[in-house]
């Protein structure tokens, strides 16, 4: 049996960091759900240093701080690189941590001051994971690694407005919630609005379509980027009326209210999500604060 490269590296990541004796079982390691991103553990780079380069430079080339890369390669403990040797890169700057026994990775997001939704994604949307990659956090427990003062932030102003064009009731709200259909606690990256099949659904306001197609569990999606680092998802459509690279304005109709995918509600309804852009992807946002009704 070939092993994945991925996982020789996952492997060889642990060792390092001396957590060979936790390092879960393949299949544990390698599930993640559909349409979640690849686990950020499964995402290290090797970079092998060639002459002229330095711990600063190599973490810039990488948009990384160098306290994140002798974190992750132990023989960096004085700073500085030899010629010839392979580094460990992990894809953002943060830490790897070991969820203790008896704990959750919830308690662990508590812990490091990282949002639980946040790190739930980055890691693959395990359930249970043993290993975790925390994200921005500098060493040591509770010390999050600041953002630049001149960071644009995400402008939630720029949106204001409603996906339908009656007010639905929620039949899943955003969080934290047990899912209808299995009983299970999962987060809901977003608001499922009941609603007709075949009910209109309209932009939220001003964009860019960037995607619109059927994608796994949110079955026919059309995902439209607005200004202001914003963008919106819409979901479990019946139909997509509009195409990739379109320009929408607010209250134009990009499909119809569907079943298609695997919604958590037997009752028809418009999923409905807010991402706002970060180092980190596209983190889910409430939508509520962005509804004007």
């Amino acid at each position: 049996m070939t092993i994945p490269y991925r996982l020789l590296l996952l492997c060889s990541l642990v060792s390092t960091l001396g957590l060979a004796s936790i390092l879960p079982e393949p299949k544990s390691v390698t599930a993640a759900v559909a349409d979640c991103p690849i686990p950020a553990l499964f995402r290290f780079q090797r970079h092998k240093v060639v002459r002229g380069e330095t711990l600063e430079s190599i973490a810039q080339s990488y948009n990384l701080v160098p306290t994140t890369l002798i974190d992750m390669n132990p023989t960096l403990g004085n700073g500085s690189v030899t010629v010839g040797s392979e580094l460990q890169i992990p894809p953002y700057n943060g830490i790897v941590v070991e969820v203790p026994r008896g704990q959750t990775w919830r308690q662990v997001a508590a812990k490091y001051k990282v949002r639980a939704d946040t790190l739930f994604e980055i890691n693959g949307c395990q359930q249970n994971p043993r290993i975790v990659f925390v994200p921005e956090v500098n060493g040591s427990p509770n010390r999050p690694i600041a953002a630049p003062a001149d960071v644009e932030k995400p402008d939630r102003a720029s949106i204001s407005g409603y996906p339908l064009q009656q007010i639905g009731t929620v039949g899943l709200a955003y969080g934290w919630q047990i899912n209808p259909i299995t009983g299970e606690v999962f987060f809901h990256s977003g608001v499922d609005l009941l609603a007709a099949v075949g009910t209109p659904v309209e932009a939220i306001a001003p964009g860019t379509v960037v995607f619109a197609n059927d994608q796994g569990s949110y079955g026919k999606l059309v995902i439209i980027n607005h200004s202001g680092k914003l963008q919106s998802r819409y979901a479990q459509l019946n139909n997509i009326e509009v195409t990739v690279g379109q320009k929408v304005n607010k209250g134009d109709l990009i499909g119809t209210v569907g079943t298609t995918g695997k919604p958590t509600s037997k009752q028809p309804h418009l999923h409905f999500e807010m991402r706002a852009s970060s180092d980190l992807g596209w983190v889910a946002e409430d939508p509520k604060t962005y509804f004007k009704q």
